[in-house]
């Protein structure tokens, strides 16, 4: 068998590879521009094994590797860096570093969604991303409105808010900028409303977030990110690892037996986080438990903290939801997670 440490980069790549039959190691750089790369793992014939590090510029390599028929290992690159002691690092060092830890078994392998949930997750972020736009164009031109005195807050986007801010008295510059902006706007909102009914039927298509839409506050688009982020949640024993994977667990630096906790880690997916703030603050509007704790919170810590906390909590409620609805229903679990399941690898703690 051959087993090879790659470390990846967008332009080339450095491996170690190791035929465990003779004991014979290769370091190699290949090159992604002129086809060296796919030339040379078409070439080879035994069972092959490639360890990597995390890293989203890689999805063509992937499907590569999967069409020849090898076996690709991705790695958690935070704890593959953490493993190597020495300060010199290299290119080489570090496919020699994850060839290593492949042989010895070492190496933190972590779940990795199957291409169509990352079409889905492609789609969810597009959204995102639109919706980010949009609430751009509006601030800029609520500037406007507000430099020549008029502030309607979400009624300018009414019909006479909208009326209103054409018949402003601006400068040239201004008034192009205005009409211009005013024109982007109305092509993106159809193209949000088109985003918005596929979120949907696709949030049709996975129990788990139809599951997931049973609490107040969370709609399709939290609930569909949430499913794809987590994937399988039978990776997950505690609600604890969902909380520290979607990084709104406290860094922490205790020593000494005095305990220091700081602002939420931050470690995991950002969209996934801002979403379940987004939905928490929904969720405390028409959750009476949520709702107390928030203004229990508010009063104490401030909106800030008290928005972050309920979307712990909330976290916290959605991974038991799923949980029971694996155990009620084991036949609804996502799909491909019986072959993309790595349970007890790369978990957070």
């Amino acid at each position: 068998m051959l087993i090879i440490g790659c470390d990846f980069h967008t332009r080339f790549q450095q491996i170690a590879m190791l035929d465990t039959e003779t004991g014979e190691l290769i370091e190699r750089r290949l090159e992604h521009r002129n086809g060296e790369a796919k030339k040379f793992y078409a070439e080879l014939q035994k069972p092959v094994r490639v360890g990597m590090e995390a890293t989203g510029y890689a999805q063509w390599f992937e499907r590569m590797l999967a069409k020849l028929g090898h076996e690709l290992w991705v790695g958690d690159a935070a704890e593959i860096r953490a493993a190597m002691v020495r300060k010199q690092k290299t290119d080489s060092r570090d496919a020699l570093h994850i060839l290593d830890l492949l042989v010895q078994e070492r190496f933190p392998r972590i779940w990795v969604p199957s291409p169509a949930e990352r079409d889905l997750r492609q789609l969810l972020r597009h959204r995102h991303k639109m919706v980010c736009l949009r609430t751009s164009l509006r601030n800029q031109l609520q500037a406007l409105a507000m430099g020549q005195g008029i502030y309607r807050k979400t009624k300018l986007w009414a019909s006479a808010g909208r009326e209103e801010l054409q018949r402003l008295a601006l400068d040239p510059w201004a008034a192009r900028r205005r009409q211009e902006l005013i024109e982007i706007l109305d092509q993106l909102d159809p193209s949000l409303a088109e985003l918005d009914r596929a979120v949907t039927k696709e949030a049709q298509n996975y129990p788990a977030a139809l599951c997931l839409m049973e609490q107040p506050g969370v709609g399709p688009v939290t609930a569909l990110m949430l499913v794809l982020t987590i994937g399988p949640v039978e990776r997950f024993r505690r609600s604890k690892q969902v909380v520290s994977y979607l990084g709104l667990n406290p860094r922490e630096n205790s020593s000494g037996g005095r305990q220091r906790l700081g602002s939420i880690s931050k470690q995991g997916n950002s969209m996934a986080r801002f979403l379940l703030v987004e939905a928490a603050q929904s969720a405390a509007r028409y959750d009476e438990e949520l709702r107390r704790d928030y203004r229990r919170l508010k009063f104490r810590r401030g909106s800030a903290v008290a928005k972050v906390a309920i979307a712990r909590k909330l976290a916290v409620r959605l991974y038991w939801k799923l949980r029971k609805q694996l155990s009620t229903a084991p036949s609804t679990r996502m799909q491909g997670s019986s072959e993309s399941l790595l349970v007890g690898v790369g978990l957070p703690s």
